[in-house]
């Protein structure tokens, strides 16, 4: 018997260019597992002004009640801004979402942190496009969920469509230089970032490239085992 249909639904910031078509070559060879997506508007990351407005839960949900319309079996926000602005954001969106649609939620951010305690990682590297002051505050949220902060690298780009424009192997330099630094596993935290080839070819420690991450975590929150994707490499190992 075929395993039953799985459809995800993606809450996607509106200048990212990088989820959808990476999540679909992660999916390339799960035809029964489909990602839906719908967007939201995002057009830069920094702490100042109006920036940290656009991820306000309202817009979020009425995204979501778009998606459900797709009777999806899950709905991530594919989006890191719980990282910088603390996860009891992510957990009242998630919470948000559930209420309006009775849809199980995850976000990028969520799934990363369950990723790396499923790992037993203790000391976790990072490697992002942002601007220094939302590093910084990626990584008190990181020692504050009980991680101990490690090598880290950032570009000091206030995105978000220029994210995209880095390229793979840069992300793949980068991430090489904080494995031989010392980790336990590196996050590549930016779902508009090319953090796959990275994945791919660091082998040192376990790299987390968000895109793959977000997956993980829309399967779990599914009920789907992320065994099914193969292409999630030791993600898919991780139940």
């Amino acid at each position: 018997m075929s395993p039953p249909a799985i459809r995800l639904g993606m809450l996607t910031p509106s200048s990212n260019t990088v989820l959808e078509p990476a999540t679909a070559a992660l999916l390339a060879g799960t035809p029964d597992i489909t990602a839906h997506f719908q967007r939201l508007r995002v057009l830069s990351i920094t702490l100042e002004g109006g920036s940290t407005g656009q991820f306000d839960a309202a817009p979020m949900v009425a995204a979501a009640e778009m998606l459900a319309d797709a009777k999806v079996h899950a709905i991530c926000w594919n989006g890191t801004s719980g990282a910088w602005l603390g996860l009891d954001a992510d957990r009242a969106l998630c919470a948000a979402i559930t209420a309006a649609t009775g849809i199980p939620a995850t976000t990028a951010t969520l799934a990363l942190h369950d990723a790396l305690r499923a790992l037993g990682a203790r000391r976790v590297g990072l490697v992002t496009p942002y601007l220094g002051s939302v590093q910084a505050a990626i990584l008190a949220n990181l020692a504050e969920a009980g991680f101990d902060p490690g090598p880290e690298r950032h570009l000091e780009d206030p995105g978000n469509y220029s994210f995209a424009e880095h390229a793979d192997d840069l992300v793949a330099r980068l991430t090489a230089e904080v494995a031989a630094e010392g980790c336990d596993a590196i996050a590549i935290h930016c779902t508009n970032f090319r953090g796959l080839k990275a994945a791919a070819e660091v082998t040192a420690v376990p790299v987390l490239d968000s895109v793959a991450v977000a997956l993980w975590g829309a399967l779990r929150a599914a009920g789907a085992a992320p065994s099914r994707v193969a292409s999630l490499g030791a993600l898919a190992a991780i139940g």
